[in-house]
């Protein structure tokens, strides 16, 4: 079992010694200067992790209309390494309402830190710096704390019914925050729901937070929620208020409904017939048992490995010496550097090291029509490869053999992989989840069709890493990578959870191997996960894996 520990320390980041310690941290901002008079900003918060000397994005925070001092409720959760210097950086962005992107974004500061200044601290509050470093009147404040081993996490639903209406022409716009009040009776925000417009009765949509968060394990500890009537100029309007405690929430995990009365304490002075301002309701509360993307390796659950190679005509004639499948006899080309890096760390996690290799967008022998998955060893019947260097030769081999061709489809490897995880699936046990390797040099073609094939990919045991190589503009490649919006199908279907990962390989031209392989498998663990965890299904013989974890670590 060794093996697989030093291999996830190593790569993935798992963790490099055996304290590792997650803490979660929260953002909020002051005093955002306006730059548009006219309107306030919309603040949204990016973290980034130095890697190799390079920012990559770690995750964001949501995006708040109108707001000038806001508190995020997204959560962060980064291991934390006592012997590393971890470098992060917070950037404040101004996102308008009509764009989604952080291109067209307004920059407004950045601040820069180590994730131990954070820990040490606590609480570490410093100004946003902006364009060459001049101090600006806004200010970043991160708060840390450490998860316990409670690593459990609740699902809540609440709804409200006639909550008092605020608007002159309509009905109020209510939202929900809940805080928990510290040991020192600071309130800490722990979720804000999403605004549900127009409506006096709204049903908030299900929520996902850990234990840790909530109430730091302590059942008994008072939660403070308020409700508000959203405005547009950032201006919310009080509804009224309730404490609650987890351990009144935890009753409506037996399918019964609990309620509080939301008071409004001014009007309770002021009238006399006051009752309340509307009824809360818990309607769903559920605990889930979280486990570790260990557990699950340590049970036995296998990586499936594949890797689908673009082989278009846009990519140039691999004799020439400025193609991207030019074979240099010294030098491995992109799509090889890219290949190897990743594979070498997913082949740990596959215990028969045998790894099926598509290519995509050329003629293929013998009558020369287009394939869009053909087994790069031209074997359809078997077309898996020996290990990582399996790959590679059969990769070689094939290149004088097909004629580059086009366009870019990657819809039907997605759907081929699709279907062995769909088979997967129907065994209801934590033994296959598979990894779909894209090497790709430009804008995909079947846009609608890959969008579809993503959406239904994503109820499966199943992720997807797309490295773009060459030059291209890729920035068609980013929507898919739902980090800055959620992925639809054609037909405005969602995806259930986020199981693409995109990077260009030249953000990592002049990086380690391990650095793109760390920012492209950052994100696996956590899907391997949260699929398992959705699903409800448990990883196999944990007394096996208890032992094991206890010999030679």
């Amino acid at each position: 079992m060794s093996n697989i520990y030093e291999s996830a320390a190593n790569s993935l980041g798992l963790f490099s010694s055996p304290c590792l310690t997650k803490v979660e941290l929260r953002v909020a901002c002051k005093g955002i200067s306006d730059r548009d008079a006219l309107s306030k900003p919309d603040p949204c918060v990016i973290i980034k992790m130095q890697s190799h000397g390079q920012w990559l994005e770690v995750d964001r925070t949501e995006v708040i209309r109108s707001c000038i001092n806001p508190t995020f409720s997204k959560l962060f959760t980064l291991d934390y390494y006592f012997e590393e210097v971890q470098r992060l950086r917070y950037e404040l962005y101004d996102i308008s309402s009509n764009h989604n992107g952080i291109k067209e974004a307004d920059f407004l500061g950045a601040m820069e830190c180590t994730l131990g200044q954070i820990v040490s601290q606590r609480k570490l509050s410093k100004a946003l710096l902006k364009q060459g470093n001049t101090v600006g009147k806004s200010s970043i404040t991160i708060n840390a704390e450490e998860l316990s081993g409670n690593d459990d996490y609740v699902e809540l639903t609440f709804s409200a019914r006639k909550l008092d209406d605020k608007d002159f022409f309509s009905k109020s716009d209510p939202f929900l925050e809940i805080f928990r009040v510290n040991d020192d009776s600071t309130q800490q925000l722990v979720h804000r729901t999403e605004t549900v417009m127009n409506n006096l009765n709204p049903v908030w949509k299900t929520f996902k937070v850990s234990l840790n968060s909530l109430c730091s394990g302590d059942h008994q500890r008072i939660l403070k929620c308020k409700v508000w009537d959203w405005d547009s100029n950032g201006k919310h309007d009080f509804i009224g208020e309730f404490e609650a405690t987890f351990k009144e929430m935890r009753a409506a995990m037996d399918g019964r409904q609990v309620q509080w009365e939301c008071i409004n304490p001014k009007y309770k002075v002021k009238k006399k017939n006051y009752k309340n301002s509307g009824i809360v309701i818990c309607n769903l509360c559920k605990i889930i048992k979280m486990h570790s993307f260990l557990d699950y390796i340590m049970g036995g659950c296998q990586i499936q490995f594949t890797v689908a190679v673009d082989f278009t005509a846009s990519n140039g004639d691999p004799r020439n010496s400025c193609s991207l499948h030019y074979i240099h006899p010294y030098q491995p080309n992109e799509y090889l550097k890219a290949l190897v890096a990743v594979g070498e760390i997913c082949q740990d996690y596959d215990s028969d090291k045998m790894f099926p290799a598509f290519g995509f967008g050329a003629r293929i022998p013998p009558d020369f029509k287009v394939s869009h998955d053909f087994a790069v060893n031209f074997n359809e019947d078997n077309p898996e490869c020996a290990g990582i260097q399996g790959v590679v030769e059969a990769y070689q081999n094939c290149l004088p053999k097909i004629q580059l061709y086009g366009p870019t489809n990657i819809a039907p490897i997605i759907q081929k992989v699709a279907n062995s995880a769909s088979e997967e699936m129907h065994t209801k046990e934590a033994m296959q989840y598979f990894i779909l390797l894209i090497l790709t040099d430009g804008v995909i073609t079947d846009m609608s069709d890959t969008r579809e094939a993503i959406v239904h990919a994503s109820q499966l045991p199943m992720s997807i890493i797309i490295v773009g190589v060459g030059n291209a503009d890729f920035s068609d490649m980013q929507m898919l990578d739902g980090d800055d919006g959620i992925l639809r199908s054609p037909k405005g279907e969602p995806v259930l959870r986020d199981i693409v990962q995109f990077v260009p390989f030249r953000n990592f031209k002049h990086a380690t191997p391990a650095a793109l392989a760390k920012s492209v498998l950052a994100e696996v663990p956590n899907q391997v996960v949260d699929y398992y965890n959705s699903k409800g299904i448990k990883p196999k013989c944990p007394s096996e894996y208890d032992s094991s974890r206890t010999v030679g670590h």
